[in-house]
Protein backbone atom coordinates (compact mmCIF):
# COMPACT_ATOMS: atom_id res chain seq x y z
CA UNK A 1 0.00 0.00 0.00
CA UNK A 2 1.28 3.28 -0.94
CA UNK A 3 1.31 6.25 1.53
CA UNK A 4 -1.21 7.62 0.09
CA UNK A 5 -5.34 5.92 -0.17
CA UNK A 6 -7.91 8.13 -2.27
CA UNK A 7 -11.33 6.39 -2.11
CA UNK A 8 -13.01 7.88 -5.30
CA UNK A 9 -16.99 7.75 -6.05
CA UNK A 10 -17.10 8.83 -9.95
CA UNK A 11 -20.56 8.65 -12.22
CA UNK A 12 -19.31 10.52 -14.71
CA UNK A 13 -15.38 11.03 -14.32
CA UNK A 14 -14.89 14.27 -13.22
CA UNK A 15 -13.90 13.34 -9.76
CA UNK A 16 -12.06 10.11 -10.95
CA UNK A 17 -10.21 12.65 -12.89
CA UNK A 18 -9.63 14.84 -9.95
CA UNK A 19 -8.31 12.15 -8.04
CA UNK A 20 -6.36 10.89 -10.63
CA UNK A 21 -4.31 14.89 -10.97
CA UNK A 22 -3.90 14.58 -7.05
CA UNK A 23 -2.85 11.26 -7.03
CA UNK A 24 0.27 12.47 -9.53
CA UNK A 25 0.76 15.17 -7.85
CA UNK A 26 1.51 13.81 -4.51
CA UNK A 27 3.87 11.41 -6.38
CA UNK A 28 1.30 8.47 -6.36
CA UNK A 29 -1.46 7.27 -4.94
CA UNK A 30 -3.62 3.92 -4.75
CA UNK A 31 -6.86 4.70 -5.50
CA UNK A 32 -9.95 3.01 -4.72
CA UNK A 33 -13.60 2.80 -5.53
CA UNK A 34 -16.17 3.18 -3.73
CA UNK A 35 -18.99 3.03 -6.27
CA UNK A 36 -19.60 -0.41 -4.99
CA UNK A 37 -18.58 -1.89 -1.77
CA UNK A 38 -14.69 -1.25 -1.87
CA UNK A 39 -12.16 -3.87 -2.26
CA UNK A 40 -9.67 -2.51 0.11
CA UNK A 41 -11.13 -1.31 3.65
CA UNK A 42 -7.91 -1.05 5.86
CA UNK A 43 -5.98 1.13 5.26
CA UNK A 44 -4.19 1.96 8.21
CA UNK A 45 -0.73 1.51 6.90
CA UNK A 46 -1.53 4.62 4.79
CA UNK A 47 -0.31 8.21 6.24
CA UNK A 48 -2.88 10.00 4.26
CA UNK A 49 -6.27 9.04 3.91
CA UNK A 50 -8.56 10.73 0.99
CA UNK A 51 -12.22 11.39 -0.24
CA UNK A 52 -12.82 12.36 -3.59
CA UNK A 53 -16.83 12.58 -4.32
CA UNK A 54 -19.61 14.58 -5.85
CA UNK A 55 -22.92 16.12 -4.49
CA UNK A 56 -25.83 14.75 -5.87
CA UNK A 57 -29.27 15.51 -4.51
CA UNK A 58 -28.11 17.99 -2.04
CA UNK A 59 -25.48 15.42 -0.35
CA UNK A 60 -23.72 12.97 -1.09
CA UNK A 61 -24.04 10.24 -3.70
CA UNK A 62 -26.69 7.20 -2.99
CA UNK A 63 -24.52 4.50 -1.59
CA UNK A 64 -21.09 6.80 -0.19
CA UNK A 65 -21.69 7.13 2.80
CA UNK A 66 -22.71 2.98 3.64
CA UNK A 67 -19.39 2.34 1.28
CA UNK A 68 -17.13 4.39 3.58
CA UNK A 69 -18.58 4.04 6.79
CA UNK A 70 -16.25 0.79 8.04
CA UNK A 71 -13.29 1.92 6.53
CA UNK A 72 -10.54 1.39 8.94
CA UNK A 73 -7.92 3.98 9.14
CA UNK A 74 -5.22 5.02 11.71
CA UNK A 75 -5.83 7.49 14.14
CA UNK A 76 -2.78 9.41 13.23
CA UNK A 77 -3.65 9.46 9.13
CA UNK A 78 -4.18 12.87 7.87
CA UNK A 79 -7.49 12.71 6.28
CA UNK A 80 -9.08 15.26 3.58
CA UNK A 81 -11.81 15.26 1.24
CA UNK A 82 -12.94 16.85 -2.40
CA UNK A 83 -15.79 17.52 -2.89
CA UNK A 84 -17.46 18.65 -6.99
CA UNK A 85 -20.84 20.14 -7.56
CA UNK A 86 -22.29 22.01 -10.33
CA UNK A 87 -22.92 24.62 -7.45
CA UNK A 88 -23.13 24.05 -4.22
CA UNK A 89 -21.71 21.50 -1.87
CA UNK A 90 -24.47 20.28 0.14
CA UNK A 91 -24.08 18.09 2.84
CA UNK A 92 -21.63 15.47 1.69
CA UNK A 93 -18.80 16.64 3.27
CA UNK A 94 -20.03 17.34 6.73
CA UNK A 95 -21.91 13.80 6.71
CA UNK A 96 -18.32 12.38 5.70
CA UNK A 97 -16.90 14.66 8.26
CA UNK A 98 -19.18 12.59 11.48
CA UNK A 99 -18.11 9.52 9.91
CA UNK A 100 -13.85 10.17 9.33
CA UNK A 101 -13.35 13.58 10.72
CA UNK A 102 -11.15 15.79 8.42
CA UNK A 103 -8.10 17.45 9.10
CA UNK A 104 -8.89 19.39 5.12
CA UNK A 105 -11.63 19.49 2.89
CA UNK A 106 -12.16 21.36 -0.63
CA UNK A 107 -15.64 22.22 -2.25
CA UNK A 108 -15.11 22.91 -6.01
CA UNK A 109 -17.59 23.07 -9.14
CA UNK A 110 -17.30 21.32 -12.01
CA UNK A 111 -19.53 20.93 -15.34
CA UNK A 112 -22.87 19.58 -14.55
CA UNK A 113 -23.46 15.97 -15.52
CA UNK A 114 -27.53 15.62 -14.41
CA UNK A 115 -28.59 16.92 -17.60
CA UNK A 116 -32.00 16.10 -16.94
CA UNK A 117 -31.67 19.01 -14.04
CA UNK A 118 -29.61 21.52 -16.31
CA UNK A 119 -27.34 21.57 -19.14
CA UNK A 120 -23.43 19.91 -18.43
CA UNK A 121 -22.21 23.63 -18.90
CA UNK A 122 -23.83 25.28 -15.97
CA UNK A 123 -21.47 25.51 -13.03
CA UNK A 124 -20.54 28.15 -10.74
CA UNK A 125 -18.60 30.17 -11.77
CA UNK A 126 -20.08 30.01 -15.17
CA UNK A 127 -17.38 28.65 -17.60
CA UNK A 128 -16.80 26.62 -20.35
CA UNK A 129 -16.26 23.02 -20.42
CA UNK A 130 -12.18 23.36 -21.66
CA UNK A 131 -11.96 25.88 -18.81
CA UNK A 132 -13.91 23.93 -15.96
CA UNK A 133 -11.12 20.82 -17.14
CA UNK A 134 -8.19 23.52 -16.63
CA UNK A 135 -9.24 24.43 -13.28
CA UNK A 136 -9.81 21.79 -12.19
CA UNK A 137 -6.14 20.19 -12.93
CA UNK A 138 -4.93 23.48 -11.54
CA UNK A 139 -6.80 23.04 -8.64
CA UNK A 140 -6.10 19.35 -7.97
CA UNK A 141 -1.86 20.90 -8.20
CA UNK A 142 -2.96 23.37 -5.23
CA UNK A 143 -5.13 20.54 -3.66
CA UNK A 144 -2.60 18.28 -3.75
CA UNK A 145 0.63 20.99 -2.23
CA UNK A 146 -2.11 21.41 0.91
CA UNK A 147 -1.94 17.88 1.21
CA UNK A 148 1.60 17.73 1.25
CA UNK A 149 1.75 20.32 4.08
CA UNK A 150 -0.82 18.34 6.15
CA UNK A 151 -2.67 22.17 5.61
CA UNK A 152 -5.57 22.08 8.27
CA UNK A 153 -9.29 23.45 7.67
CA UNK A 154 -9.92 26.01 9.92
CA UNK A 155 -13.56 25.04 10.28
CA UNK A 156 -16.07 21.92 9.68
CA UNK A 157 -17.55 21.64 6.73
CA UNK A 158 -21.16 22.80 7.10
CA UNK A 159 -24.47 21.58 5.96
CA UNK A 160 -27.24 24.01 4.73
CA UNK A 161 -30.79 22.76 6.37
CA UNK A 162 -32.47 22.69 2.79
CA UNK A 163 -29.80 20.88 1.01
CA UNK A 164 -30.09 18.31 3.79
CA UNK A 165 -34.18 18.26 3.07
CA UNK A 166 -33.62 17.91 -0.52
CA UNK A 167 -31.12 14.89 -0.02
CA UNK A 168 -33.02 13.37 2.79
CA UNK A 169 -35.88 12.98 -0.12
CA UNK A 170 -33.16 12.23 -3.16
CA UNK A 171 -33.55 8.42 -2.92
CA UNK A 172 -37.43 8.75 -3.76
CA UNK A 173 -36.81 11.11 -6.02
CA UNK A 174 -34.35 8.90 -7.81
CA UNK A 175 -37.04 6.41 -8.06
CA UNK A 176 -39.38 7.89 -9.53
CA UNK A 177 -36.85 9.30 -12.45
CA UNK A 178 -36.17 5.90 -13.06
CA UNK A 179 -39.68 5.11 -14.10
CA UNK A 180 -38.68 7.43 -17.04
CA UNK A 181 -35.94 5.61 -18.45
CA UNK A 182 -36.24 4.63 -22.20
CA UNK A 183 -34.08 2.80 -24.44
CA UNK A 184 -34.47 3.15 -27.98
CA UNK A 185 -34.02 1.36 -31.70
CA UNK A 186 -30.57 2.82 -31.43
CA UNK A 187 -29.44 0.63 -28.91
CA UNK A 188 -26.71 -2.14 -30.03
CA UNK A 189 -26.63 -4.23 -26.86
CA UNK A 190 -23.12 -3.11 -26.33
CA UNK A 191 -23.44 -3.69 -22.74
CA UNK A 192 -21.15 -0.85 -22.04
CA UNK A 193 -24.89 0.68 -19.67
CA UNK A 194 -24.64 -2.29 -17.79
CA UNK A 195 -21.01 -2.71 -17.06
CA UNK A 196 -20.63 1.00 -16.19
CA UNK A 197 -23.76 1.36 -13.42
CA UNK A 198 -22.51 0.43 -10.31
CA UNK A 199 -25.90 -1.34 -8.90
CA UNK A 200 -26.09 -3.71 -11.54
CA UNK A 201 -29.14 -2.23 -12.56
CA UNK A 202 -28.98 -2.53 -16.04
CA UNK A 203 -29.65 -6.28 -18.08
CA UNK A 204 -29.13 -6.74 -21.62
CA UNK A 205 -31.96 -8.65 -22.62
CA UNK A 206 -32.62 -9.72 -26.82
CA UNK A 207 -29.68 -7.09 -27.49
CA UNK A 208 -31.01 -4.40 -25.93
CA UNK A 209 -30.57 -2.82 -22.54
CA UNK A 210 -33.50 -3.27 -20.25
CA UNK A 211 -32.97 -0.50 -17.23
CA UNK A 212 -34.70 -1.35 -13.52
CA UNK A 213 -35.76 1.13 -10.70
CA UNK A 214 -32.38 0.88 -8.81
CA UNK A 215 -31.29 4.01 -9.23
CA UNK A 216 -28.14 5.64 -8.41
CA UNK A 217 -28.62 9.12 -10.33
CA UNK A 218 -24.92 8.81 -11.83
CA UNK A 219 -26.53 9.19 -15.23
CA UNK A 220 -22.88 7.25 -16.48
CA UNK A 221 -25.45 4.84 -18.68
CA UNK A 222 -26.71 7.53 -20.23
CA UNK A 223 -23.69 9.93 -20.65
CA UNK A 224 -21.04 6.77 -21.73
CA UNK A 225 -24.02 5.39 -24.40
CA UNK A 226 -22.12 5.22 -27.66
CA UNK A 227 -25.11 5.79 -29.71
CA UNK A 228 -26.97 7.81 -27.25
CA UNK A 229 -30.15 5.17 -27.18
CA UNK A 230 -30.47 6.08 -23.48
CA UNK A 231 -33.04 9.15 -22.21
CA UNK A 232 -34.63 9.96 -19.37
CA UNK A 233 -37.26 12.61 -20.18
CA UNK A 234 -36.98 14.60 -23.62
CA UNK A 235 -34.74 17.15 -22.09
CA UNK A 236 -32.04 14.42 -22.50
CA UNK A 237 -32.19 14.45 -25.71
CA UNK A 238 -31.62 17.72 -26.93
CA UNK A 239 -29.32 18.36 -24.14
CA UNK A 240 -25.46 17.48 -25.14
CA UNK A 241 -23.86 14.78 -23.51
CA UNK A 242 -20.71 15.07 -20.78
CA UNK A 243 -18.16 12.92 -19.62
CA UNK A 244 -14.64 13.40 -18.79
CA UNK A 245 -12.38 13.61 -21.57
CA UNK A 246 -9.57 12.15 -19.08
CA UNK A 247 -11.34 9.21 -17.67
CA UNK A 248 -11.94 6.25 -19.68
CA UNK A 249 -14.84 3.58 -18.85
CA UNK A 250 -12.21 1.10 -18.18
CA UNK A 251 -10.83 3.28 -15.47
CA UNK A 252 -14.30 4.21 -14.28
CA UNK A 253 -15.54 0.56 -13.77
CA UNK A 254 -12.14 -0.47 -12.08
CA UNK A 255 -12.06 -1.43 -7.98
CA UNK A 256 -8.55 -0.13 -7.97
CA UNK A 257 -6.04 1.99 -9.90
CA UNK A 258 -2.52 2.75 -8.74
CA UNK A 259 -0.86 5.59 -9.98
Amino acid sequence: MKDTVIFCWSGTGNCLDMAKNIAKALGGADIISVRKKPEVTDVRAAKRVGFVFPCHGGGAPVDFLENVKDLQIDKGSYVFAVSQSASYPGTGLAELNKIHPLSYWKAITHQCTCIWLFPHFVQVPPIGAKAAQKRSEHLSKKIAKDVMAQKLSKKDPGAFFLNAAENKAWPTILKLKAKQFKVSDKCIGCGQCAKICPRENIEIKNGKAVIGRNCVGCLGCLQYCPTHAISLGKVTDRREHYTNPNVTVAELTSSQLHI
